[in-house]
């Protein structure tokens, strides 16, 4: 599995690994999350364009898809709890796997992936979302508290820092 940034041609077969995911979630009980479409094709466009979507391929299939960059995250900066470090992070968003076996986690790889750039990195979750939970505290996540979404759904907060 490799990691390469995802170009506009490639939108035709990543909406489907996100129809993937949140069919996925809906089997795991996670039936409020990426709701209404969400992520819309013109979200992923703009991922694209701004150079933070990526893939993860095996050839030519694309197996999953993160969004990954270096930013101030608006949706962070309240939080009921406390974030671990003030320092500059990574943030990971929209992560998601298809049909296709993947020969490992992709959360690993997408993080492994991040880490090549930055040392500390945050990540949010939905309440639902066990199997992302547990994922994330398999990988040395810690809870940190809630924060609000653009529309004003909560969502758990993770960080981590890589020594």
């Amino acid at each position: 599995m490799e990691i390469k940034r995802a170009i506009i041609d490639d939108i035709d077969a990543i909406m489907p690994v996100f129809d993937e995911a949140r069919a996925f979630m809906r089997r795991s009980g996670n039936l409020g999350q990426w709701i209404g479409g969400y992520p819309s094709r013109d979200q992923i466009a703009e991922d694209i364009a701004a150079g933070h979507l990526y893939k993860a391929v095996d050839g030519n299939a694309i197996l999953g898809v993160f969004f990954f960059a270096v930013m101030d995250e608006p949706t962070y900066h309240v939080i009921d709890g406390s974030w671990r470090y003030d320092r500059p992070y990574g943030v990971i968003h929209r992560i998601a796997r298809g049909s296709l076996p993947l020969p490992g986690s992709l959360l690993h790889e997408a993080l492994a992936f991040a880490s090549e750039t930055i040392d500390y990195i945050r990540v949010d979750t939905y309440r639902d979302n066990i199997p992302m939970q547990r994922a994330l505290e398999r990988e040395g996540f810690t809870r940190c508290g809630i924060i609000w979404i653009g529309d004003g759904s909560e969502r758990i907060a993770f960080d981590r820092l890589r020594v």
